[in-house]
C-alpha cells in the first residue's frame, strides 16, 4: 500500500534533506508532503528548491509554502528588497541564490508561486505550515496564518484536559481528523522528536539550530531523522545565535 510522508522544516540544509531521503524506505507510488520553510538557516538554500524539484519529477509531493518562503518569493520577484531579511534571515539564502543566473532563479520564484498554503487529504487530514483562521464561519479555512503559532499553543493548552474531559476538545481542531504543522521548533520543548498535542502534530524538529529535519508515515506514525543539521555543516551557525 502506498505510503505518505509528512516532512518538517529545512531551512537551507541540503545534506540533511538528502540524508534523510535516503532513509526513507520509499516505492512507487508513495507521496511526500513537506510542510515548508525550505530555505534561511543552512547555506544551501538554492540547493534545496533544486533537489526539491528534482524530487518532483521522481515521486508525487506537496509543497506547502512557509513563512520564509514567502520572504524569499518575493526577494526573487523583486516586488520588495526585505533588507531586514536578506540582511538578517534570508542572508544565507541571498548568498546561495548568487551562484545562479537570473533565468535559473526565476524557475525558482515560480516553484515558490506553485506552493500550497495547505493541504487536505482524502481522510480529511490538515497539512498547513503554522495556523488558520476561520472566524467569519463561511468554510473550514478562511484564512492561512503562516507566523502565528496560536494552532499549536491551543492544542498544548487543551491536551491535558482532553484527555480528562474529551468533551473540551476545541472545535477548531475537531473540523480535522489530524493536523500536521512545522514551524515551531520542539526544541523549544526540549524534545528532538515529533510532537502530539490533541490531534495536532508538529514536525519542526529545529532543523534551523541544532536539530533535525523528520519525516513520519502519517499512517503508522513511524519517524526518520536526519543527524543534527549542525554536524553536517561545520563553521555555519544556521539560525543559531
Amino acid at each position: 500500500m502506498p505510503a505518505t510522508y509528512v516532512i518538517g522544516d529545512i531551512h537551507g540544509a541540503l545534506k540533511a534533506l538528502d540524508q534523510l531521503i535516503g532513509r526513507l524506505p520509499l516505492r512507487d507510488g508513495d507521496t511526500l508532503i513537506f510542510l515548508g520553510d525550505y530555505v534561511d538557516g543552512w547555506p544551501e538554500s538554492a540547493g534545496v528548491i533544486n533537489y526539491l524539484m528534482s524530487l518532483e519529477s521522481k515521486l508525487a509531493c506537496v509543497f506547502i509554502k512557509g513563512n520564509h518562503d514567502i520572504s524569499c518569493e518575493s526577494w526573487l520577484n523583486e516586488k520588495t528588497i526585505e533588507n531586514p531579511w536578506a540582511n538578517n534571515a534570508g542572508k544565507a539564502t541571498v548568498a546561495s541564490y548568487h551562484k545562479l543566473s537570473a533565468d535559473e532563479r526565476m524557475v525558482h520564484a515560480r516553484f515558490f508561486s506553485g506552493m500550497s498554503p495547505y493541504f487536505i487529504d482524502d481522510k480529511n487530514r490538515l497539512f498547513i505550515h503554522a495556523g488558520f483562521s476561520n472566524a467569519s464561519g463561511s468554510g473550514l479555512i478562511d484564512q492561512v496564518i503562516y507566523k502565528d503559532r496560536s494552532l499549536w499553543e491551543l492544542a498544548l493548552t487543551m491536551d491535558k484536559r482532553v484527555k480528562k474531559d474529551p468533551g473540551l476538545f476545541p472545535k477548531k481542531l475537531l473540523q480535522f481528523h489530524e493536523i500536521y504543522i512545522g514551524h515551531t521548533p520542539t526544541l523549544i520543548y526540549n524534545k528532538d522528536l515529533p510532537m502530539i498535542a490533541c490531534n495536532v502534530h508538529n514536525i519542526d524538529t529545529g532543523a534551523a539550530f541544532k536539530g533535525k529535519i523528520s519525516a513520519m508515515n502519517v499512517d503508522t506514525k513511524e519517524v526518520w531523522q536526519s543527524d543534527a543539521v549542525y554536524l553536517l555543516y561545520p563553521g555555519e551557525n544556521g539560525r543559531n545565535p
